[in-house]
């Protein structure tokens, strides 16, 4: 008995090696959608967009990206959990929609570390506060001192509540004993849109979607969130430099998929984004706004998500911060 027991055992193992070997093969056997939880203009949307076209040609499928805007990144990352584990449903993955949005709002639709199948991390990429030409500061010590002379006068545009710009500015607001009004978007798209038209004056922004503007002379960097100062900005300080390392942490863009994924096609996608990131046209256009190429394992990537939920958690119960 216990023999024939082993010997199911092993029939059934072998057969769900080998259909999931016959899956991978088979796979992608239509076009791929890549949700991007933001509106466009953003950086998630930029990064999906500079990715997309050459993963789809390694894949042999179109990678058709789409925005699913809304509730900081819930709403596309809720599609995203909701579709079917097969591979042909993809999304962008970010600090808000996996850890800064999870970890202020607990009724959010999804869990970020058992709900998704993380595929790889694409790009690290720095975060800035910037400012309207118009606003009385250009630099950092005058843009303390303005909002200290001046509490709740100004507000700040972020992608949406709880996202990362959120819940980063709200963590610079009470670190540097300072009030600023927050005024939640749809995207860092309209967020910047109504920042360089100079109906909010202040934004927390990642800085490949703020980068052109700021070449441009539309926004005033003030301070980034980097390692160390960024090559496209090196008159700008970092947050470690001007003494509130906790605000100093990088955003990721990754591509991740719904629980379930079958090993094999996992590791299909994330050869094909690696071979993507590998492509010299595409490593420039994503070094060129800032960003750093990650491209890391699956098991890292889970990894990194599930350290950066943990720290989020905590920043939300030391700064007591909850959803407006």
């Amino acid at each position: 008995m216990q023999r024939r027991t082993i010997i199911t055992a092993l029939v059934a193992a072998a057969s769900m090696a080998a259909a999931g070997a016959a899956s991978a093969q088979a796979y992608p056997s239509k076009p791929i959608r890549l949700i991007v939880p933001f509106a466009p203009g953003g950086t998630t949307d930029i990064v999906a967009r500079v990715i997309s076209d050459k993963m789809g040609q390694t894949l042999g499928q179109t990678v058709v990206v789409e925005n699913k805007a809304g509730g900081g990144g819930s709403i596309g990352a809720t599609e995203i959990v909701r579709a079917a584990p097969d591979g042909h449903t993809l999304g962008m993955a970010t600090v808000s929609t996996t850890a800064a949005n999870p970890a202020i709002n607990p009724k959010i639709a999804y869990n970020p570390l058992n709900d998704f199948t993380a595929i790889t991390n694409v790009a690290a990429t720095p975060n800035v506060i910037a400012v309207h030409p118009s606003f009385p500061a250009k630099d950092y010590k005058a843009f303390v001192a303005e909002l200290k002379k001046n509490p709740g006068k100004h507000s700040y545009a972020s992608s949406g509540t709880g996202g990362i710009g959120h819940l980063q500015m709200e963590l610079f607001k009470n670190l540097s004993n300072t009030f600023v009004t927050h005024i939640p978007y749809r995207g860092a798209g309209p967020a910047l849109n109504d920042t360089v038209a100079g109906q909010v004056p202040i934004i927390f922004d990642n800085l490949p979607s703020a980068l052109p503007f700021i070449k441009d002379g539309r926004l005033i960097p003030i301070v980034v969130a980097a390692p160390n100062r960024v090559p496209q900005l090196p008159n700008v300080p970092t947050f470690k430099e001007i003494g509130l390392e906790p605000v100093n942490r990088m955003a990721y863009y990754g591509i991740q998929g719904p629980k379930g994924i079958p090993k094999e096609v996992v590791d299909k996608i994330y050869a094909a984004v690696k071979k993507t990131l590998e492509d010299p046209a595409v490593k420039k256009r994503i070094e060129d706004t800032g960003s750093l190429i990650v491209a890391n394992t699956p098991e890292q990537f889970t990894a990194q998500v599930k350290a950066e939920f943990e720290v989020y958690k905590d920043v939300v119960a030391k700064q007591k911060l909850k959803l407006d």
